[in-house]
């Protein structure tokens, strides 16, 4: 239920921004509104507004929306209206009405971001856990514990990191852009402050998928190798392990935090020395020896261990929090920077160099609203802004049926001083129409995929 009460009220909002963006900018240019629904489908809920010729719809399927102008295309227009008529407006007014809804999307993520930069959240400090042997972290010789202090990319200045979001954001960055990145850290355990290169330009050449970011080794923040809740009936509890249990060692293998060790479990199932383990625990000062035979499992990934307990701790956590302009700034250049991500996923993709697994439809989007919003109101935030900036991107792409092929037009109209011809629009339109369905249908499909699997 809670999935799909997040699932309408983020669409409902977003296609609600989206379409009073076109709405405002129309009322403000002089053309006559008739009509602003959010919705399509049958009306469910039909209203005026005192002074107002506009009529405003709510209707059945939450699944797009429209705002309805006087257009002499569409009807016969009385004489002494066409002055509010869409088609009558000079190019620059009827570029800014079609532009303004994908830049309210955009401007709504900037307001989304920046309140949780002045609200502030509790985010995991940028401790790196222990990389996966063969990753680039692992390679530049991260052994887990680090405490990453900045990052620095390519010939740009140092930025400090002070959350391991920020921390994984700015080096799957460099990584898209094919750029080298030096990290400064502070080694485990008081270490002293060391300095190293990760090498993401060799990503480059492989698809850029999340697989292939799964190469730069830093996944996860570092959590302490404590057990939580052991599920009844399972290896965990049938050992004899208990809540609280901190994991020393694992067949003489010096454990140091969570992400190890439920790695260690997982690989059981390839690795037949791992099929039963000796476990050195700390329990109320202390240490015992505990046998573990994990449970194989099959998953989507192939065969896992599994023990039926919760592995690792709560990580380091860090307050952050900032002041209303730079809290704004960075709301700024988080809409930016995301909105470029998403056109360079685009592009990668279009160009075989991105998976087409990346793209995603409704059933995922509703699945992160529900898992978003389960996770508090600052992450349900922080989804919508997300999807509020790739609706604006999405929006603005050179499609004949979206607002960005309609700038195209315009474009058009603006070098050539002659308008697209009708024959021509309808051409561009039925060619739209099909990329759409097709990308529709591989999303739709992956979607399934994804919650089948």
């Amino acid at each position: 239920m809670l999935t799909l009460v997040a699932f309408i009220v983020a669409l409902g909002l977003l296609i609600a921004i989206h379409e009073y963006g076109h709405y405002r900018v129309a009322v403000a240019c002089g053309v006559k509104v008739l009509r602003f629904s959010i919705g399509v489908g049958k009306p469910l809920l039909t209203w005026k507004r005192a002074g107002s010729d506009t009529e405003f719809v709510i209707a059945l399927l939450p699944l797009g929306g429209y705002v309805r102008m006087l257009d002499e295309r569409e009807g016969a227009v009385p004489a002494d209206q066409l002055h509010q008529a869409f088609n009558r407006q000079p190019l620059r007014k009827r570029a800014a009405i079609v532009a303004a809804g994908p830049l309210a999307n955009l401007l709504l993520a900037v307001v989304l971001y920046s309140v949780v930069n002045w609200v502030g959240q509790e985010q995991p400090q940028a401790v790196i856990a222990a990389p996966k042997v063969g990753t680039l972290a692992e390679q530049m010789g991260l052994r887990g514990g680090e405490r990453v202090q900045s990052v620095q990319v390519g010939q740009d200045a140092a930025v400090e990191v002070e959350s391991f979001e920020e921390l994984r954001w700015q080096l799957t960055q460099a990584a898209l852009n094919g750029q080298d990145a030096t990290l400064t850290w502070v080694g485990a355990e008081g270490g002293g402050l060391a300095q190293g290169v990760m090498h993401l330009s060799t990503l480059a050449q492989s698809s850029l998928d999340q697989t292939a970011l799964k190469r730069i080794g830093i996944d996860a923040p570092w959590t302490p190798p404590v057990l939580g809740e052991i599920i009844a009936q399972m290896p965990a509890q049938t050992a004899g392990l208990q809540v609280g249990d901190v994991v020393i060692a694992v067949n003489g293998r010096t454990i140091t935090d969570g992400t190890q060790l439920r790695e260690l479990i997982k690989s059981a199932a390839a690795d037949e020395s791992l099929r039963v383990q000796a476990w050195r625990v700390e329990r109320n000062q202390q240490l015992l020896t505990i046998r573990v035979q994990p449970d194989l499992v099959s998953t989507p990934d192939g065969e896992v261990g599994r023990i039926g307990a919760y592995v690792g701790g709560r990580p380091e956590m860090v307050w952050v929090q900032k002041g209303a302009f730079e809290g704004l700034a960075l709301g700024i250049g988080k809409t930016w920077e995301v909105s470029l991500l998403s056109l360079q996923m685009m592009a990668k993709m279009l160009l075989g160099q991105a998976s087409l697994d990346n793209l995603s439809g409704p059933l995922t989007i509703a699945d992160y609203a529900g898992k978003s919003a389960g996770l508090g109101l600052t992450q349900y935030v922080l989804f919508l802004a997300l999807i509020s900036v790739s609706l604006g991107v999405l929006n603005l792409l050179p499609l004949p049926v979206l607002d960005g092929g309609h700038l195209m037009y315009y474009l058009w109209e603006a070098v050539t001083g002659k308008p697209v011809s009708d024959a021509w629009m309808e051409r561009f339109q039925r060619v739209g129409i099909a990329l759409l369905l097709v990308m529709m249908s591989i999303a739709l499909f992956n979607d399934l995929s994804r919650l089948g699997g």
